[in-house]
């Protein structure tokens, strides 16, 4: 096989199958292929040469991609020693230069990925005393005012966040971490205790309220035997109940049901005295449809005096009937209300005409007005006679007014 021509100007085998290169101007010997040809030993240190020329293209590509530029920097150094005196036939010092490049690019992706990284830490800092901040407004707060689950589901979901935070983002520095670690921890503390010392009073709370209800649930049950006499004492129990406070669901709702169904048995027994009473009112209640039936021909009376004797005898014989069924009590009561307004209303408004005080004051201002009219009516004329144009109309708006309310009043 033919030796390339190009790797032939950086290398030679000799007679005894030693392979040498040229690197910086100096042959130097790399190895022996004893086995092989020429042209085979000279292409195993070529391909030796490519193997790390491909070293050195990778890591230009890890540099210009933004890889860590402390591992770059590693790699530089390990090559850069490598190719001081690498087995290899090819351009070695080309290869070095690459490598010489690549410092200088390692410097500045290092100045570009601290600043980056000093950037990171701030938000991550920012980031975490964002979360800080959250749990410490919780445990600012009334423990009173908190929906207790919710407030569980939002510090859960920040220890979350920071444990996430933690594992995944950039490392903070020792000292900011442990600050912000111990006001969250601090925080943390704070709304565990507030949680316990709430719901612990809550529980005496509830303990309290359930003893309470439970006596009142014992009491509404010594009410059975009562019937509807016990109706009175039960709404006050139930009164009671409403102030006793919270038991708890489970317990309100048990407690409740055993109070409900003692009220039960004493409406139970008051429905059937109202089922007793209505069949036994039902006659009343026809009799007193009946006497509405005539009573109200009174709407339309106009003599005050009979209207008031027919409703007195109509009131008497209405006593008299007795009771109606319960829930027609006010029907017939608005019905007859009505009735004994219109009677009242009827002698108010002869009252009113009548009244011999308003009677007095009328007559009174009738002989006043008469006078006045009197009066003005000399000094109209008066005003003519002397032609006083402007005092003759002044006196006739005053005659004019006066007359008028003489008018109205003896209407």
């Amino acid at each position: 096989m033919a030796v390339n021509e190009q790797t032939a100007v950086w290398g030679r085998v000799d007679e005894t199958g030693t392979v040498y290169v040229t690197d910086r101007g100096v042959e130097r010997a790399v190895g022996q292929y004893p086995d092989g040809s020429a042209e085979e030993a000279l292409a195993y240190f070529t391909r030796k040469f490519s193997e790390l020329e491909g070293q050195v293209r990778l890591l230009e590509q890890r540099a210009k991609g933004g890889a860590p530029a402390s591992d770059v920097a590693k790699t530089v150094a390990h090559l850069t020693t490598t190719l001081e005196d690498a087995a290899a036939v090819g351009d070695l010092e080309a290869l070095r230069a690459r490598l010489a490049a690549l410092s200088g690019t390692v410097e500045k992706l290092t100045e570009e990925q601290q600043a980056e990284q000093r950037a990171a830490i701030a938000a991550a800092i920012e980031h975490r005393a964002a979360i800080v901040a959250a749990a410490e407004a919780i445990a600012a707060k009334d423990p009173q005012s908190l929906q207790w689950k919710q407030v569980t589901a939002t510090l859960d979901d920040l220890f979350v966040q920071w444990k996430d935070h933690q594992q995944n983002g950039p490392r903070l520095p020792k000292k900011e971490a442990d600050d912000l670690w111990k006001r969250f921890r601090a925080a943390r503390s704070a709304v565990e205790a507030h949680r316990r010392s709430f719901f612990a009073g809550l529980d005496a709370e509830h303990k309290e309220a359930k003893s309470r209800k439970q006596e009142l649930v014992a009491k509404a049950e010594a009410l059975a035997g009562q019937g509807t006499a016990g109706i009175p004492e039960y709404r006050r129990l139930l009164d009671e109940w409403k102030l006793a406070g919270r038991a708890g669901k489970k317990v309100d709702d048990t407690l409740w049901s055993a109070f409900k169904a003692a009220g039960d048995v004493l409406y139970a027994a008051k429905a059937e005295v109202d089922a007793r009473e209505n069949e036994e009112f039902a006659d009343n209640l026809r009799a007193k449809l009946a006497l509405l039936d005539e009573a109200e021909a009174l709407l339309a009376a106009t003599d005050r005096v009979v209207a008031r004797n027919t409703l007195t005898n109509i009131q008497r014989r209405w006593d008299a009937i007795g009771k109606v069924p319960r829930e027609q009590v006010k029907a017939v009561e608005d019905r007859l209300r009505r009735i004994e307004q219109a009677v009242k209303a009827l002698e108010e408004e002869h009252w009113k005409k009548n009244d011999p005080e308003k009677k007095a004051r009328s007559q009174g201002l009738v002989a006043q007005l008469h006078e006045a009219i009197a009066g003005l009516e000399a000094e109209l004329e008066k005003a003519k006679t002397a032609k006083d144009t402007a005092r003759t109309a002044e006196l006739t708006e005053s005659l004019e007014a006066r007359r008028a309310w003489l008018a109205a009043v003896e209407r």
